[in-house]
Protein backbone atom coordinates (compact mmCIF):
# COMPACT_ATOMS: atom_id res chain seq x y z
CA UNK A 1 0.00 0.00 0.00
CA UNK A 2 1.70 3.39 -1.07
CA UNK A 3 -0.02 6.66 1.16
CA UNK A 4 0.15 9.47 -1.14
CA UNK A 5 -1.80 11.86 1.54
CA UNK A 6 -3.77 11.19 4.52
CA UNK A 7 -7.20 10.33 2.51
CA UNK A 8 -5.17 8.71 -0.84
CA UNK A 9 -3.32 5.58 -0.81
CA UNK A 10 -2.69 3.32 -3.48
CA UNK A 11 -3.29 -0.97 -3.51
CA UNK A 12 0.24 -2.43 -4.53
CA UNK A 13 -1.97 -4.69 -7.06
CA UNK A 14 -2.36 -0.94 -9.18
CA UNK A 15 1.86 -1.22 -9.19
CA UNK A 16 3.55 -3.34 -11.47
CA UNK A 17 6.89 -3.87 -10.45
CA UNK A 18 9.34 -6.12 -12.73
CA UNK A 19 13.04 -6.58 -11.94
CA UNK A 20 15.87 -6.61 -14.53
CA UNK A 21 19.76 -6.49 -15.23
CA UNK A 22 21.00 -2.32 -14.71
CA UNK A 23 22.87 -0.91 -17.50
CA UNK A 24 26.57 0.16 -17.82
CA UNK A 25 29.44 -0.29 -15.84
CA UNK A 26 29.91 -2.16 -12.80
CA UNK A 27 31.47 -5.95 -13.30
CA UNK A 28 29.90 -8.52 -12.15
CA UNK A 29 27.24 -7.56 -9.99
CA UNK A 30 25.55 -5.89 -13.02
CA UNK A 31 25.99 -8.67 -14.93
CA UNK A 32 24.79 -11.56 -13.23
CA UNK A 33 21.91 -10.25 -10.93
CA UNK A 34 18.67 -8.48 -11.68
CA UNK A 35 19.05 -5.79 -9.62
CA UNK A 36 17.06 -2.63 -11.73
CA UNK A 37 13.58 -1.93 -11.02
CA UNK A 38 10.67 -0.73 -13.64
CA UNK A 39 7.90 0.05 -12.37
CA UNK A 40 4.54 0.95 -14.36
CA UNK A 41 1.18 2.61 -13.17
CA UNK A 42 -1.67 3.40 -15.19
CA UNK A 43 -3.19 6.11 -14.34
CA UNK A 44 -6.63 5.40 -16.17
CA UNK A 45 -7.33 1.76 -14.15
CA UNK A 46 -6.30 3.20 -10.84
CA UNK A 47 -8.15 4.27 -7.87
CA UNK A 48 -7.30 7.82 -7.50
CA UNK A 49 -9.71 10.48 -7.31
CA UNK A 50 -10.41 11.87 -10.50
CA UNK A 51 -8.75 15.23 -9.66
CA UNK A 52 -5.19 13.20 -9.28
CA UNK A 53 -5.46 11.48 -12.38
CA UNK A 54 -6.71 14.92 -14.41
CA UNK A 55 -4.14 16.70 -12.88
CA UNK A 56 -1.48 13.51 -14.10
CA UNK A 57 -2.87 13.22 -17.27
CA UNK A 58 -2.14 17.45 -17.92
CA UNK A 59 1.81 17.06 -16.92
CA UNK A 60 4.30 16.86 -19.76
CA UNK A 61 6.60 14.40 -18.25
CA UNK A 62 8.60 11.97 -20.26
CA UNK A 63 7.85 9.16 -17.88
CA UNK A 64 3.97 9.34 -18.61
CA UNK A 65 2.74 8.00 -22.29
CA UNK A 66 -0.19 9.30 -24.23
CA UNK A 67 -2.32 6.55 -22.74
CA UNK A 68 -1.29 7.09 -19.00
CA UNK A 69 0.68 5.01 -18.47
CA UNK A 70 3.70 6.12 -15.87
CA UNK A 71 7.17 4.42 -16.36
CA UNK A 72 9.98 4.41 -13.78
CA UNK A 73 13.52 2.92 -13.96
CA UNK A 74 15.51 3.03 -10.81
CA UNK A 75 18.74 1.29 -11.40
CA UNK A 76 21.19 3.88 -8.83
CA UNK A 77 21.51 1.56 -6.10
CA UNK A 78 23.35 -1.78 -5.55
CA UNK A 79 20.31 -4.27 -4.45
CA UNK A 80 16.98 -4.51 -5.65
CA UNK A 81 15.00 -3.57 -2.41
CA UNK A 82 16.54 -0.16 -2.73
CA UNK A 83 15.78 -0.10 -6.04
CA UNK A 84 12.35 -0.36 -5.62
CA UNK A 85 11.93 1.77 -2.34
CA UNK A 86 13.38 4.25 -4.50
CA UNK A 87 10.53 3.82 -7.42
CA UNK A 88 7.83 4.06 -5.49
CA UNK A 89 9.15 7.45 -3.47
CA UNK A 90 9.76 8.82 -7.09
CA UNK A 91 5.58 7.45 -8.21
CA UNK A 92 4.84 9.06 -4.68
CA UNK A 93 6.43 12.46 -5.15
CA UNK A 94 5.31 12.64 -8.54
CA UNK A 95 1.72 12.28 -7.76
CA UNK A 96 2.23 14.28 -4.45
CA UNK A 97 3.16 17.15 -7.06
CA UNK A 98 0.16 17.78 -8.40
CA UNK A 99 -1.72 18.47 -5.50
CA UNK A 100 0.19 21.82 -4.69
CA UNK A 101 -1.34 24.49 -6.43
CA UNK A 102 0.46 26.58 -9.24
CA UNK A 103 0.70 30.10 -8.47
CA UNK A 104 -0.40 32.30 -11.25
CA UNK A 105 1.96 34.43 -12.59
CA UNK A 106 1.64 38.04 -12.11
CA UNK A 107 2.58 39.94 -15.44
CA UNK A 108 5.36 42.92 -15.04
CA UNK A 109 6.42 44.93 -17.43
CA UNK A 110 9.51 47.16 -17.07
CA UNK A 111 9.24 51.09 -15.16
CA UNK A 112 9.40 53.81 -17.00
CA UNK A 113 12.79 54.77 -15.45
CA UNK A 114 13.84 51.69 -16.35
CA UNK A 115 12.82 51.86 -20.07
CA UNK A 116 14.06 55.45 -20.03
CA UNK A 117 17.77 54.25 -18.88
CA UNK A 118 17.96 51.60 -21.33
CA UNK A 119 17.35 53.72 -24.23
CA UNK A 120 19.55 56.53 -23.39
CA UNK A 121 22.36 53.63 -22.50
CA UNK A 122 21.53 52.71 -26.42
CA UNK A 123 21.88 56.47 -27.42
CA UNK A 124 25.08 57.40 -25.29
CA UNK A 125 26.71 53.60 -27.18
CA UNK A 126 25.20 54.92 -30.33
CA UNK A 127 26.90 58.11 -30.22
CA UNK A 128 30.44 56.23 -28.96
CA UNK A 129 30.39 53.82 -32.26
CA UNK A 130 29.61 57.17 -34.39
CA UNK A 131 32.90 58.96 -32.98
CA UNK A 132 34.33 55.83 -34.54
CA UNK A 133 34.69 56.58 -37.63
CA UNK A 134 36.56 57.66 -40.59
CA UNK A 135 37.52 61.03 -40.04
CA UNK A 136 37.18 63.52 -43.29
Amino acid sequence: MLRISQHVTIPDSEISIHAMRSQGAGGQNVNKVSTAVHLRFDIGASSLPPFYKAELMKLKDHRISDDGVITIKAQQHRTQERNREDALNRLCMLIQSVAIPRKKRKATKPTKSSQNRRIERKKRQGRLKALRGTIE
